[in-house]
């Protein structure tokens, strides 16, 4: 059995476009369009550096990452975020440490591209604290961040460099370029 140590870890540019949309929908439904996460990043392409897929021992696509490119409105303009998300692992695979291993390899090639000189950027998703705290995502700082959409505010969790500086209000949606 294959589990995260042993997986393959490929860009997701790499896999056809069908194929991740499968797994997204067998991880998460056809009705996943309707999340306000779908929302927050609606027109945006997914960043090609940060967005990853897992391959199992018979090299078939088990799971994936995407990350994107958002803001955060305010009153004195755009601030850019990452959202991340969806982690996505096929049912019958999931609690094998596929996300687990997605989710680590994306935060260490963040750090990686931010040590050479790239953008730092705060990132945020939609989750559950107890999951995504161990990477330092918390809803500590997000607490006056709106969405375009129902959420539960305590599941809005954001973790990077410059948090700290991030303005106290604003919603998140599509970065605006």
């Amino acid at each position: 059995m294959t589990t995260a140590a042993t997986a393959t870890l490929i860009p997701l540019e790499a896999v056809d476009p069908a194929m991740i949309e499968e797994v997204l929908d067998r991880a998460f439904g056809p009705d996943r369009h309707a999340r306000t996460a779908y929302r927050i990043r609606e027109g945006m392409d997914w960043l090609p550096g940060l967005s990853l897929a897992a391959l199992d021992e018979h090299e078939m696509l088990v799971a994936t990452i995407q990350c994107w490119p958002i803001g955060l409105q305010t009153k004195q303009g755009q601030v850019p975020l990452v959202m991340v998300g969806p982690v996505a692992v096929v049912p019958e695979r999931q609690g094998e440490g596929f996300g687990v291993g997605l989710m680590s390899a994306m935060i260490a090639e963040d750090a990686r591209l931010a040590a050479s000189g790239g953008p730092a950027l705060p990132q945020v998703l939609i989750g559950d604290a107890e999951y995504y705290g161990r990477w330092g995502f918390s809803a500590a700082m997000t607490g006056g961040w709106r969405c375009p959409g129902p959420y539960e505010p305590h599941r809005l969790l954001a973790r990077g460099h410059g948090l700290a500086a991030m303005p106290a209000e604003g919603m998140l949606g599509p970065w605006e370029s």
